[in-house]
């Protein structure tokens, strides 16, 4: 068995990595294990191999979690600039694309190897390719590898999303042996899918893009929706879909912007010969407008009455929709619930219970929007339970 440090990290993903650096910058001596051959494998695949990193528009009301203001003071504790100056401290070129998401200008190799940089730096032991057997009280570590201790124990192995990368339900299990609670966990951030009616319609539109406003409950989010051939996905429907429950309709407005009923009416009068599916090709994608026109039998504008044009504009500004699930864990982005967060301090993600028992990132039932807030929860807890730890 061996002992020595200070402070034990499970799992190198983006919370572990900041924890583990933050906490030897203190002095402290810390070990950080993973059970993956390599650090960092999920932020190697962000922001298509360039990691949206941070989000400058980070506040708390963009994440969800049964408390919604657990996670302000950590993120108050780190904020996008303090990581904006991490990345321009090591010379990492960044812009931001859209919405506050912010993207380094190369790959998001360089968010890694600033990490290990940092972690190196400070003497942070990372060991990989340690599965881990067995967690008990004192925190004494059970690896294939063999056995170590710390008096502080950070769990930072995420949630159970992208399991192709070896993601679990890890953290939740030995959470819950040291008597935690937990939020029942679902895929967030992740397409949805139909059946029956709703997805015959889909499916040969499979590949088309155009911008919405996709809406269930009061969650509304105006950004690209992409059918596939399974369903909806696309910015919007990621957003809605850390919302949405088994059993709730969405809606979506495929003409944000445009008063659709005037629009058809002042068409009709102008060209009343031409056929429906051609002026909503001129408001739609192609595909899109036959699809919506074939419900109408390919009538001419002429031949369809004020009303009728104003219930066709009706359902394209307010197309409800019945979901049947979603593509599940295997296609979401991050994992929503997980570690209860009225066992946890909101200061320091310590357990309060259990002194010396940290819960950080995705773990944690806190969940970021789409673009970058999920990161910025990952350094702003692994920041918090460094300095703590």
């Amino acid at each position: 068995m061996t002992t020595g440090f200070d402070v034990i990290i499970v799992g190198a993903g983006a919370a572990g990595l900041m924890c583990a650096m933050t906490a030897g910058a203190r002095g402290r001596r810390v070990l950080l294990l993973d059970h993956a051959e390599a650090a960092g494998k999920k932020i190697l695949i962000s922001g298509g191999g360039r990691c949206n990193f941070t989000n400058l528009d980070t506040k708390a009301d963009r994440f969800l979690s049964d408390n919604p203001h657990f996670c302000r003071a950590a993120l108050a504790g780190y904020t996008p600039h303090d990581f904006i100056a991490l990345v321009e401290k090591h010379g990492i070129a960044w812009h931001e694309k859209t919405l506050g998401q912010l993207f380094c200008d190369g790959s998001a190799r360089q968010i890694v190897a600033m990490l290990l940089a940092e972690c190196a730096a400070v003497g942070v032991d990372i060991r990989l390719s340690h599965r881990i057997m067995s967690v008990d009280q004192g925190f004494r570590v059970e690896t294939d590898h063999g056995a170590f201790t710390a008096p502080s124990l950070v769990l930072a192995t995420g949630g159970p999303s992208i399991p192709k990368m070896g993601a679990s339900g890890f953290a939740y299990d030995i959470a819950t042996g040291f008597g935690l609670k937990l939020v029942p966990p679902r895929p967030a951030l992740v397409p949805l899918t139909f059946a029956g009616d709703d997805l015959a319609m889909m499916q040969p539109l499979s590949g088309v893009a155009l911008d919405v406003i996709a809406r269930t409950g009061k969650a509304a989010f105006p950004e690209a929706m992409l059918f596939t051939h399974r369903g909806l996905s696309g910015p919007a429907i990621l957003q809605i879909s850390s919302y949405w429950r088994a059993g709730q309709g969405i809606t979506i407005n495929l003409l944000p912007g445009i008063d659709a009923a005037r629009v058809l009416i002042a068409r009709k009068a102008e060209r009343p010969n031409a056929a429906l599916r051609t002026i909503l090709g001129e408001l739609l994608p192609q595909r899109l407008a036959q699809a919506w026109a074939a419900r109408f039998d390919e009538l001419t504008m002429g031949a369809l009455r004020d009303r009728t044009l104003a219930e066709i504009a009706d359902g394209l500004k307010s197309w409800s929709l019945m979901p049947a699930g979603s593509e599940g864990y295997a296609k979401a982005e991050v994992t929503a619930g997980g570690v209860a967060t009225d066992g946890l301090s909101q200061r320091t993600l310590e357990a309060k219970a259990v002194p010396g028992l940290f819960v950080i990132g995705e773990a944690v039932d806190v969940t970021g929007w789409l673009g970058g807030y999920n990161f910025q929860w990952a350094w702003a807890s692994g920041y918090a339970a460094g300095h703590a730890s």
